[in-house]
């Protein structure tokens, strides 16, 4: 279908506001170039109501390359699509054939409340951060490259964990509506570092209990979070958090 146009039946949630109950709107698209991005083909949509005078869809974007996370959208049924490892903004419409519908929603998540359309406030996240997503430095000069040696495996560790983009599709993905990778991917990017050591118990005592003030359900182990996720975070991280969860309990005290 690479070289065809497609003719596309959309399905989109349109909601006025927070305390508006919302609802589905069916839109019909035609001559949709499949070398298009999603969200190129939703500026088509939005092109298409302003000319016929209809309010356009609200949605998050921002880079537009998959680095930023903004772009948080539940595409028939799956977060972000049905491409893997893949932001909403690199998906591209040769996934879908010519006659398909496509339904559009935004995250379902108490936590993250609709602010219209397809937009949700993931201020809860940075409220997480705020709560111990950070460290201790001195000001000044940067350290010199080998002045704390970090071993090769704990080094990748961490950055494979520091690759969160904190967009919310595990948030979104779980039956839960549980907020543990991305938390545990935070807790487990500086606790593995010893630049994290000096807040490594307040840390993680912090962040888990605002994530469970804002909101978020409990972890169930299902990894649903892990196959949403863009930056592939493994769960592995989750089982870290727990045990730093537990090392600080005991210690705290």
């Amino acid at each position: 279908m690479s070289g065809e146009h497609l003719s596309l039946t959309l399905r989109v949630w349109r909601q006025d506001g927070p305390e508006d109950p919302g609802r589905f709107e069916t839109y019909q698209l035609d001559n949709v170039n499949p070398h298009m991005s999603f969200l190129e083909m939703l500026d088509v949509l939005n092109e298409q109501l302003i000319e016929s005078g209809d309010e356009p869809v609200e949605f998050d974007h921002d880079c537009r390359e998959g680095i930023c996370g903004m772009c948080s959208l539940m595409i028939n049924g799956q977060a972000h699509g049905p491409d893997r490892a893949t932001t909403t903004c690199q998906l591209h419409m040769r996934r879908f054939r010519s006659g398909d519908t496509i339904t559009i929603e935004p995250w379902r998540a108490s936590a993250f409340p609709v602010v219209r359309d397809l937009v949700v406030d993931r201020s809860a996240f940075d409220r997480i951060i705020q709560a111990g997503g950070y460290v201790s430095v001195n000001t000044g000069n940067a350290p010199d490259g080998n002045a704390i040696p970090v071993p090769g495996t704990v080094q990748e560790t961490a950055m494979d964990a520091a690759a969160c983009i904190g967009c919310g599709a595990c948030v979104a993905a779980c039956k839960n509506a549980s907020a543990m990778l991305f938390v545990s991917a935070k807790v487990s990017q500086l606790a593995m570092l010893p630049q994290g050591q000096a807040e490594r118990t307040r840390r993680v005592l912090g962040m888990v209990t605002q994530m469970d003030e804002e909101g978020f359900g409990a972890c169930t182990n299902t990894s649903e979070c892990e196959a949403a996720c863009p930056a592939e975070i493994s769960v592995s991280h989750i089982a870290r958090l727990n045990r730093e969860y537990v090392r600080a309990a005991l210690t705290a005290g």
